[in-house]
């Protein structure tokens, strides 16, 4: 049996989703690494950015590449924005949370122009 149109495209998205937990990761491994100088956290920050591509690749076989992409570095941007605030102890500023809101904004913007 061949899967529904349906059930690729709830699958592609859950697909974005992971990538977009390993672009986080990747993102926040990669101070974590001071330069690629810690093995661990290298260790990590490279497995994150490859997973993060693989599936990322895997959604894009139904997605749209304007949208998957923007998405995930939209998301990604967005998670490590605000983790790194709880880890690293960063500002979050009024500049920043409208950029945020413009991210979700367009995310959700291309989501429904998409009409996936």
């Amino acid at each position: 049996m061949h899967p529904t149109r349906e059930s690729c495209t709830v699958m592609a998205w859950a697909f974005l989703a992971i990538a977009v937990v390993f672009e986080i990761v990747f993102a926040l491994g990669t101070n974590a690494t001071k330069g690629f100088t810690r093995l661990w956290p290298s260790v990590l920050t490279l497995t994150a950015a490859a997973g993060g591509i693989y599936t990322l690749s895997l959604a894009l076989r139904t997605l749209d590449v304007s949208v998957g992409y923007t998405i995930w570095t939209g998301l990604g941007s967005i998670g490590t924005v605000v983790l790194g605030a709880l880890i690293y102890k960063e500002r979050i500023t009024l500049p920043k949370l409208i950029s945020f809101a413009s991210i979700i904004a367009g995310a959700v913007t291309l989501k429904l122009a998409s009409g996936i």
